[in-house]
């Protein structure tokens, strides 16, 4: 398969723009372009990325999508944090290899507050979410019944 080639010219006449103004992008690196001779030659793929055009991803690499969550939890001692912290890190390692989920965790005392930062896919960030709710919904309805 061979990709489409521009010379300096047309990219300039497609881009409305002297082709002094399309050698100085090349010289800078802001054009990514290939010496053949005396004469530059441009990608179709590198002129697509001036120009902010997305091409479609490669046959064989499926999109990926990755979620970055920041969850903060007010009201919680260390030791809640700790184990809540020891909750979400256990999910994120049980996870299936390709739904894996990176966890960071951060307890203010002074404020007795939990923040914790879920980066991942974006079923396995929901689960781990699901899973926090249900403990600190469950947590809160012990507490307002004394039962905790």
């Amino acid at each position: 398969m061979t990709e489409e080639m521009y010379s300096v010219e047309q990219v300039a006449e497609r881009l409305g723009l002297h082709v002094r103004t399309v050698r100085g992008y090349i010289r800078t690196g802001r054009l990514k372009a290939v010496r053949i001779g005396k004469q530059y030659r441009i990608a179709r793929a590198d002129l697509d990325a001036l120009i902010g055009r997305q091409r479609p991803a490669p046959a064989g690499r499926p999109a990926r999508m990755e979620v970055s969550s920041i969850v903060q939890i007010d009201g919680v001692d260390r030791a809640a944090a700790d184990r809540l912290g020891t909750l979400v890190l256990a999910a994120a390692n049980s996870a299936d290899p390709g739904r894996s989920l990176r966890v960071q965790t951060v307890h203010d005392e002074r404020l007795n507050r939990l923040k914790i930062v879920i980066l991942g896919g974006g079923a396995a960030t929901a689960d781990a979410l699901h899973l926090l709710e249900a403990v600190i919904e469950g947590n809160a309805l012990n507490a307002e019944d004394g039962s905790g």
